[in-house]
């Protein structure tokens, strides 16, 4: 009988896919808002509702449609999720990194970790692309909270350099190459989902994020737990600037998302074949 622990479930979860496939991808990608059409060019080998896989938390928010996708993008082995989940749903932070747990237990060592996000730094703009250089867990939730399990990490893991030096070089080497501005600063996490006020915005800022959003710091955690290399990218589909009259709504984050998404893409792909 299946055990109950997080580690348990999640080889039931592996043991499920390994019935129907032997495949071993070496990246996994988080399809955050704006990027879930890039599950569509993958080379499919295999293609799992997460309804169909025990354990796996199922999404609610629009645009994250909730399917993990293996094959091949760029000559890699991949694991997309289609789709992510957010503590705003209503899931704890270890049921919201529960898929990229199974990703790694699954093969993949290193992880692209993409999100919407609204930009704090008033020099930039909506539809730009942002590096992430560190984050802010200003939710002050951890997947880690509970008793810890030696198999899936340490005790007190260090997040310094969360984000791969490496990995963080050669984003900007691909940037570079598709000849468009790259940039690089801090993410907070707002946990939502309600968009954060104008004097939480400032108190973020001065904290030093340049952007905000409502994701990828927990699965950033677990990742690291886990010793997994990680870039997180994000699309800046609104500037959440506290001095400004308007705050973008969720239909116009999402109208963003999508105009910048072929350049999100692209970059990704291009990461993807420099690797």
């Amino acid at each position: 009988m299946p055990g109950n622990t997080p580690y348990e479930q999640i080889q039931e979860v592996v043991g499920r896919i390994r019935a129907r496939t032997e495949f071993s991808p070496e990246v996994g990608v988080v399809l955050g808002s704006g990027l879930g059409p890039l599950g569509d060019e993958i080379e499919v080998v295999a293609d799992f509702p997460y309804a169909e896989l025990p354990h796996f938390p199922r999404s609610t928010a629009p645009g994250h449609e909730g399917r993990l996708i293996l094959g091949y993008l760029e000559g890699k082995r991949v694991l997309a999720y289609k789709g992510r989940v957010h503590v705003y749903e209503g899931y704890t932070p270890a049921q919201v990194v529960f898929p990229v747990r199974v990703g790694f237990f699954l093969g993949a060592r290193a992880f692209l970790v993409t999100s919407a996000a609204g930009g704090l730094n008033p020099a930039w703009n909506a539809g730009e692309l942002m590096l992430h250089s560190d984050y802010i867990n200003y939710a002050a939730l951890s997947p880690l909270t509970g008793p810890n399990d030696e198999r899936l990490g340490p005790r007190f893991p260090v997040t310094f350099d969360a984000y791969d030096l490496e990995l963080r070089a050669l984003a900007h080497k691909v940037a570079r190459a598709q000849d468009f501005t790259l940039r690089e600063g801090v993410y907070a996490w707002w946990p939502g989902p309600q968009f954060a006020s104008r004097a939480e915005l400032r108190v973020l800022r001065t904290l030093g994020a340049d952007a905000i959003g409502m994701s990828t710091v927990p699965e950033v955690i677990a990742l690291r737990h886990l010793g997994a290399r990680v870039l997180g990218l994000s699309t800046i589909t609104d500037m959440a600037v506290p001095e400004r009259d308007h705050h973008a709504t969720e239909q116009e984050v999402l109208a963003t998302a999508a105009r910048s998404g072929a350049l999100f893409r692209r970059f990704v792909r291009g990461i993807l074949a420099a690797m």
